[in-house]
Parts: C-alpha cells; sequence; structure tokens
C-alpha cells in the first residue's frame, strides 16, 4: 500500500521502531518527509522537539499534507507517580498541542498511533473496537484521552486512530526481544500450554494499516485495531524461539502451581523494597494471561491484508538479534 500520490508528511516519534519503520516505506515511495524527534540524529531534515516541554515553531506543520504521530511515551511495566504524570503530559497535552498546531496549519489528515491498552481487557473472549471498558492503567488511560482529543476535538477533517497489538519486528526493544534473549541464556521457565491467546502484529504490516486508514475516505473518524489475524500461546512462542534459536524442543514443563508460589514470593519481595520485583503476580499474568484482538473491521472496511506472522518471521528476529 502506498498513498495514492506524493505527498508532505510529518513524522513523530520517528526515531523509534514504527517511526522508522514508518520513514523507511515512505521514503521508498519519494514522498516529502518531515521528521520530528526527541532526540537529535544526523537523519537530514529532522525537527528535534520535546512536544510536551517545547513550545512548537508555527512552521512546523505547514505545508503538511498528512501527520502520522507515533511520539509518546511508551508503557512501562514498573511505573512511579513520576511516569504517570508522563504519560498525561506526552501523551495526551503532547498531541493536544500537535493537533492545534496541524489546525492552524490546515493540516487535513492526522493519524494517531494510539494502543490497544485505550481499552481495558475484559476476559479471554476476542475485543474489537465496539470494546467500551475503560483502560485500567494510567498510560491506557492517557491514550484514551488523547484519541478523544483527535477522533472528537474538530481539529483535522480526516482523523485516524490506530490501536497496534503487540509489534514484533526487528528491534532489540520489548517484550519479545527480551524473551528470546532470556530462552538463550537459559532462564526462561518452560512454562505450560494453558492455550490463552495473544495477538501481534509485524511492524510492517502496522505502517500498511495507516497508510490504508490515511488514504480512504471511510477511515475518518474511526478507530481501527491492527493484528496479524493470528492468535498465539506463549508456550507456541517459546517453542517457536527454541525452534530459531536451534535450541531442541523441550519436553520439560513448570507446574503452574509452582509459577504461582514463585510470583508470590515476588509479590512479598516488592513490597519489602517498595518497587515491584521482577517477576510477580502481575508479570505472570501477563505470561499466561490472554490479550486477544480482532482486526475485522480494518480487513473489511479498508482492506487491510496482513503480510506477515510471527512464527515465520522469528528466524529473521533471532538472526537480526545475534548480530
Amino acid at each position: 500500500m502506498r498513498l495514492n500520490r506524493k505527498r508532505k508528511v510529518l513524522v513523530t516519534g520517528a526515531n523509534g521502531f514504527i517511526g522508522q519503520a514508518m520513514v523507511k516505506i515512505l521514503s521508498e515511495y519519494d514522498h516529502d518527509i518531515r521528521i520530528l524527534a526527541r532526540k537529535q540524529s544526523n537523519v537530514n531534515g529532522q525537527i528535534s522537539l520535546d512536544l510536551f516541554k517545547d513550545k512548537i515553531p508555527h512552521e512546523l506543520c505547514d505545508g503538511i499534507d498528512y501527520i502520522f504521530h507515533l511520539a509518546g511515551k511508551a508503557h512501562e511495566l514498573s511505573m512511579s507517580k513520576e511516569d504517570e504524570i508522563c504519560y498525561w503530559q506526552v501523551n495526551t497535552e503532547g498531541t493536544r498541542k500537535l493537533l492545534e498546531a496541524a489546525h492552524q496549519s490546515g493540516v487535513q489528515r492526522f493519524i494517531y498511533f494510539s494502543s490497544v491498552k485505550a481499552a481495558g481487557f475484559t476476559g479471554q473472549q476476542i475485543i474489537d473496537e465496539q470494546n467500551h471498558t475503560p483502560a485500567d492503567t494510567p498510560y491506557g488511560q492517557s491514550k484514551y484521552a488523547a484519541e478523544q482529543l483527535v477522533l472528537h476535538g474538530g481539529y483535522v477533517p480526516h482523523p485516524v486512530v490506530i490501536r497496534p497489538s503487540m509489534v514484533y519486528g526487528n528491534t532489540e526493544k520489548g517484550n519479545l526481544p527480551r524473551m528470546i534473549d532470556a530462552i538463550r541464556k537459559g532462564v526462561f521457565p518452560p512454562i505450560p500450554e494453558v492455550h490463552n491467546k495473544r495477538s501481534m502484529v509485524h511492524v510492517e504490516d502496522v505502517v500498511q494499516a495507516a497508510l490504508l486508514a490515511a488514504d480512504k475516505p471511510e477511515a475518518a473518524g474511526q478507530i481501527y485495531i491492527v493484528t496479524d489475524g493470528h492468535s498465539y500461546s506463549t508456550r507456541e512462542i517459546y517453542d517457536w524461539i527454541r525452534e530459531a534459536l536451534r535450541k531442541p524442543q523441550s519436553s520439560l514443563t513448570m507446574p503452574l502451581a509452582l509459577l504461582r508460589a514463585m510470583a508470590k514470593v515476588g509479590d512479598g519481595i516488592g513490597k519489602l523494597r517498595g518497587r515491584r520485583f521482577m517477576f510477580d503476580s502481575d508479570a505472570l499474568d501477563k505470561l499466561i494471561g490472554s490479550a486477544w484482538y480482532s482486526s475485522a473491521k480494518i480487513e473489511r472496511e479498508l482492506g487491510f491484508k496482513p503480510g506477515h506472522d510471527l512464527k515465520s518471521s522469528l528466524p529473521e528476529i533471532v538472526s537480526n538479534l545475534e548480530k
């Protein structure tokens, strides 16, 4: 998927995992790209700016057709009060400032990269855009508040919200690379098969979904969840990573009761030291729980077709981490 004709595009958060993929694909289509990132780099044409702390120059959005807004504070497993405040400052107020600048410059299309965590998860059933359960974390709440500004603030004629599930691809950051590293070192437990369901999506498919949403008139004012169309259990992911690492499949399984006991110990350690231990009940719930989402809406309305799945992508991901 490419934009119908050459466009002037602003990409925020361009130094991040998805942002780098977005800039690469847009560059291949020869679009005129303006890059905004908080940290200075050697990329030509980059504007270094902290969306919350800095005043946005009026020329930032001048002449821009589309904005792909990826900049934000990512979800942290271990949060402090300062982190909670920062979520609102960066994810919500930073988005508000950018929307105001976009409105002043007459930008037509604003694609906001949110998260499936902008809505609460309600259990084992698959979740779609009709789920209105309130977000249960400060991170998710800040992303939801930003979504409301994008969709209902009246800043641009064509606002769209993209909610990616867990994104994978060639990066050293995130839960999947940490899991790969732990399995490589032999310190990741052979968890039991509990048939949980987790949704994921390749970074290149997230970009393609955003390009579709930017170009299709019917996407205006919509929220789209993006997945690769599959659901994965944690044990499946564990076995596939071992295969990609050229390790023999493990016949061992750590009893779930033992994992729960270890998590309770971690809870106690966390209380004693005043911050979370690396393995506690919350970490176990994320490991064996479900986070299952549907991307049927974007497939039906915009013709989105994911081009990747996790199992076939893992050998390349592992190879990239080994370099």
